[in-house]
């Protein structure tokens, strides 16, 4: 099973609209991989907290119906990274909420599942105070293996992998946003819910910087041993691409037991 993550840039000079087409262009090209992952909210930045409200868009939005095409032009299982989802009536006094909405599109061009993000980063701003969060874990069975969906700021929070893990979970996809000021963070736990939960992990994050705010790059695919298999170099626009071998979870696993052994659940 190939993958590949589009590690790229958000230019606030670039029109979304420009970006929508370069990212579907980039997943076309990708049409020798089996799953291409994007990153977190790549329409109008996971900083750029001003545009959240103007760049909000249906599910069946822009930013969806052009990864609809790409995915089904290139014949490849899309994880199109996340949207700001607007959903009418949902927010409070019947108001309109916004989600950190993550799409995944199967090589048909049918949206299969959506994936609101659980954990809001800000502490009390951003999007902690302008998103409202997710309550569900959400997979996805694609026909080699099933995938676990997390966001970003999620990559913190173990017990929302374990929870993708025990729903069956053989990949970790975690789409991104990632400072660089916290880049050995970003590396660092995504090795750790590859170890701990015996998974692969494919973590995309965003290239460059958007509202100000560097971001680490660094996209990174590692197995189910914590052996990093590919990753980017820097914060450039890069593509990562690795082979995954479905039946290796299963074989590290029985190998070396561990998730047999654990008491507290």
């Amino acid at each position: 099973m190939r993958a590949s993550l589009l590690q790229i840039g958000v230019d606030p000079d670039e029109p979304a609209e420009s970006r929508r087409a370069r990212a579907a262009a980039l997943v076309r090209e990708q049409s020798g991989s089996d799953l291409v992952v994007l990153p977190e909210l790549w329409t109008v930045g996971a900083f750029s907290f001003d545009a959240f409200a103007a760049g909000a868009e249906p599910l069946d939005g822009p930013t969806a119906r052009a990864m609809s095409e790409a995915a089904r032009e290139a014949r490849v299982w899309l994880h199109a990274g996340s949207v700001v989802e607007r959903a009418p009536g949902e927010g409070e006094g019947g108001a309109d909420a916004l989600y950190n909405t993550a799409l995944v599109f199967s090589p048909g061009g049918e949206l299969v599942r959506t994936y609101r993000k659980i954990h809001r980063f800000g502490f009390d701003r951003g999007e902690a105070t302008l998103m409202s969060a997710g309550n569900e874990p959400v997979t996805v069975p694609l026909p080699d293996t099933t995938l676990g969906l997390a966001t970003c700021y999620d990559l913190r929070f173990p017990e929302l992998f374990r929870a993708l893990t025990d729903a069956g979970a053989r990949a970790l996809v975690v789409c991104a946003g990632w400072p660089a000021r916290r880049a050995a963070h970003w590396s660092l736990l995504a090795r750790a819910r590859a170890v701990e939960n015996q998974a692969y992990v494919l973590a995309c994050g965003t290239a460059g910087t958007h509202a100000d705010v560097p971001q680490a790059g660094r996209s990174v695919i590692v197995d189910p041993w914590g052996e990093t298999l590919a990753e980017a170099e820097d914060a450039g626009e890069r593509v990562v691409t690795a082979e995954l071998d479905p039946a290796y979870v299963e074989k590290v696993r029985a190998d070396f037991p561990v998730l047999r052994d654990r008491v507290l659940r």
